[in-house]
């Protein structure tokens, strides 16, 4: 990888690698699969790509001397220009783990909100753009000062000796510890990015509402005729982070006490008068329309709609439902 034709190799792997993890999370790959594959890409190549594109020359050694009257340093000083192989690994962690928080937090901003796909979309975006930049920032460098990575000559864990004060100082046990540092902090961080803490997921039931003005009495049609069928339509939301199945159940009660929107209330009869099956992707919102043909009359009666995942027990009920809702009614 040393030979000058081949000094881009590494921003084009950069550029490979990111193009086939963002191509594989977005194909659905999902589990420990998706954490692997996330690691490199939030954790170390944005920062390498911007890293290239600050230092493409390579590491070298020059002296400049200084005069003992004027500025007291009797030893030549070394200016060093270019990063060795180990300051370049730092550096690319630390700008990666700079950098994505920036990136979702621009990611916020935008209509679909602080999700995966959007913010693997920004730091994909953003590595490419840095590596392409880098590899003109390292096509203007004199031939013999562009960086290309070589493996043959130098290691990460034992960088080339500097004419300095501590240069009888073994640095390798450090090296070693830092390398060891960066690999722990590169799996918890890419491990918590790709898994993100989830809250308990919920299910939202509603019955859809009339627009509100003065001429109403009621958000929900509250009068009826018996034996005559109307409906009544109702939105599931499903928020608990996996698809699931519902069966809703529409059932009209005569209660004995109560105004009809109590969970408690003394229930002296029941008719069940439709019931609905589906499946609700999560986070999607499906509208079900249920068809209500009362089978009683009086002033007494309330509409009670219940949510249930998967089957309903032989007996619905507000006590066995996972969600219900109570509507007093009126049917003449």
């Amino acid at each position: 990888m040393s030979d000058n034709h081949w000094w881009f190799f590494d921003l084009a792997v950069v550029i490979a690698i990111t193009g086939a993890v963002t191509f594989g999370v977005f194909s659905g790959v999902d589990g420990a699969v998706r954490t692997v594959l996330l690691i490199p890409l939030v954790c170390f190549l944005p920062g390498y790509a911007f890293v290239s594109a600050l230092f493409p020359d390579k590491p070298t050694d020059e002296y400049q001397p200084f005069d003992d009257e004027e500025t007291a340093l009797g030893n030549p000083l070394v200016i060093t220009g270019g990063l060795e192989s180990i300051e370049r690994t730092i550096l690319s962690v630390v700008f990666s783990v700079a950098t994505v928080p920036m990136i979702a937090l621009l990611a916020s901003a935008t209509p679909r909100g602080l999700v995966l796909e959007t913010v693997l979309s920004g730091v994909a975006m953003f590595t490419v753009v840095l590596s392409v930049l880098a590899i003109g920032s390292r096509y203007r460098c004199p031939a013999d000062r562009r960086y290309a990575p070589s493996l043959s000559k130098t290691s990460l864990f034992n960088t080339p000796s500097r004419p300095n004060a501590y240069s009888r100082t073994n640095t390798r046990p450090y090296n070693v510890a830092i390398v060891v540092a960066l690999i722990l902090l590169v799996a918890s961080a890419g491990f918590a990015i790709a898994n993100p803490p989830q809250g308990d997921g919920f299910t939202e039931f509603a019955v859809e509402t009339e627009t509100v003005s003065g001429d109403i009495d009621t958000m929900y049609q509250s009068t009826y005729t018996a034996g005559e069928t109307d409906e009544l339509a109702v939105s599931i939301t499903n928020q608990e982070h996996e698809d699931r199945s519902y069966t809703t159940v529409a059932l009209l009660e005569r209660v004995a006490d109560g105004d009809g929107t109590d969970g408690d209330a003394n229930v002296t009869e029941v008719n069940e008068l439709d019931r609905r099956s589906t499946t609700v992707a999560d986070g999607d919102t499906h509208e079900q329309t249920l068809e209500i043909t009362p089978s009683m009359q009086g002033e007494d009666l309330r509409l009670t709609l219940l949510l249930y995942e998967d089957e309903p027990p032989s007996e619905p009920t507000t006590e066995n439902a996972y969600r219900a809702i109570h509507l007093p009614i009126e049917i003449e």
